[in-house]
């Protein structure tokens, strides 16, 4: 098979599983119960059942295509589809369920796709699509293609802010997982210092947080939490507390292609220390393999914002 082949193929199979799970939301979703538990996925986080709902579509999806792929989803964690496949798909069905259990704005079809090697990370993606639930709005990037494609977006798209000051940007934050005391603690001075002049939102999403700073909504977005407990392991009992018995920090399929296509657009983006988020492994949900992340549109902002958070 040619490479030029397989490029279309996976690309295909990226977009094509983003609008099926979509479509199968956009119709359904209203025929189940949205605000109640219905389980608990792999990594700990609550299940509902609009996940249960985008998990079944996105397997019935890829086990119906010719393409032998691996898929790797929140609930399911790793299944593999035809003999030796190539391609490894990594699927958050819904990052950010509970804006699409409220019927909000912020949620998130997820899918990056990478080489199906023995260690596959966030720097190994070379597909990625972000498909709006809400709206159907998306974003999609590959490494065989320059910039990025979308659709849906009344405006064009990257449309990065230059903001710059910590006061005046629009940013989110994450509590999901997050001791409020802790996080008081960390950014309650940069969320008392912005509220006014710039904004606050708690999207619990980090593709819908990244994607807003690529369509220009947003300025910044920062997750603490994971190095918060690095740096304070006397800190675990309170993650834990408010995750009923699980660490709660940003999984790989919550950001492989959020980070993917945030980089494409221009966005700086690292984890909380500053560093690559491309070490990532894709597979591991572990606690040591979780991450935290800070994003902003423009690099001063993002070094104001590491800087003025108190680690």
């Amino acid at each position: 098979m040619s490479t030029s082949l397989i490029n279309t193929e996976i690309r295909d199979l990226v977009r094509g599983l983003g609008d099926r799970i979509w479509q199968v939301l956009d119709t359904d979703r209203g025929r189940v119960a949205g605000r109640y538990i219905s389980g608990v996925a792999a990594g700990g986080d609550a299940e509902f059942p609009v996940d249960v709902l985008a998990e079944d579509a996105a397997w019935a999806y890829i086990t119906a295509q010719p393409v032998p792929v691996a898929l790797y989803t929140e609930s399911h964690g790793l299944r593999r589809h035809g003999d030796d496949p190539e391609y490894l798909l990594v699927v958050d069905p819904i990052d950010g369920t509970r804006g699409a259990a409220a019927n909000l704005e912020m949620a998130c079809v997820s899918i990056a796709a990478a080489r199906n090697t023995a260690r596959p990370t966030l720097g190994d993606v070379e597909y990625a699509l972000l498909k709006e639930v809400k709206t159907g709005n998306w974003l999609y990037a590959d490494t065989h293609t320059d910039g990025i494609l979308t659709g849906g977006y009344p405006d064009p798209v990257p449309a990065l802010t230059e903001t710059v000051e910590l006061e005046r940007m629009f940013w989110s934050i994450e509590f999901n997982g997050h001791p409020m005391e802790l996080m008081r603690r960390a950014y309650g001075h940069l969320v008392d210092a912005s509220a006014n002049r710039g904004a606050v939102y708690v999207f619990n999403s980090a593709s819908f947080s990244l994607s807003r700073i690529i369509t220009g909504q947003m300025d910044a977005y920062a997750d603490v939490g994971n190095r918060l407990l690095k740096d304070r392991p006397e800190t675990e009992d309170d993650f834990r507390r408010v995750g009923h018995g699980s660490i709660l920090h940003l999984f790989p399929y919550d950001i492989a292609a959020a980070v993917y296509l945030a980089e494409r657009a221009g966005v700086t983006v690292t984890d909380g220390y500053g560093a690559s988020l491309g070490g990532t492994l894709l597979l591991d949900i572990s606690p040591a393999n979780q991450r935290s992340c800070v994003a902003a549109s423009t690099p001063k902002l993002h070094d104001a914002l590491l800087r003025g958070i108190r680690w």
